[in-house]
């Protein structure tokens, strides 16, 4: 699996929520994408997909409630797997490949 490639490159943010969920909204700037998705803690096994949807500038944005912890993730941009240049940091999951980290406070 490769790090980043071409003008991908991606950002978080986060606002706390009740219930013990906190909003996070994943940027992935891939101006040449046709399709982009967020793959999200990947290996649980309730890993989800979630389709990312493109702006005008070519940036692609996704909003999730997330729990408090630490989430592994991916960015899947046509086909290809992805690190986002700007996580909190990366790791190798089970299967020991490179994923992004984010943690959720």
């Amino acid at each position: 699996m490769n790090a980043t490639e071409g003008n991908s490159s991606a950002a978080l943010s986060f606002a706390g929520r009740s219930a013990g969920l906190h909003h996070a909204d994943f940027f992935c700037h891939a101006p040449a994408a046709t399709r982009v998705l967020l793959i999200m803690d990947i290996d649980h096994p309730q890993s989800t997909a979630h389709a990312m949807d493109r702006m005008p500038d070519g940036c692609w944005t996704a909003n999730l409630e997330l729990s408090h912890g630490y989430h592994q993730y991916l960015f899947l941009v046509d086909g290809k797997p992805m690190l986002d240049p700007n996580s909190a940091g990366t790791v190798r999951n089970e299967k020991n490949q490179r994923v992004s980290l984010v943690a959720v406070s």
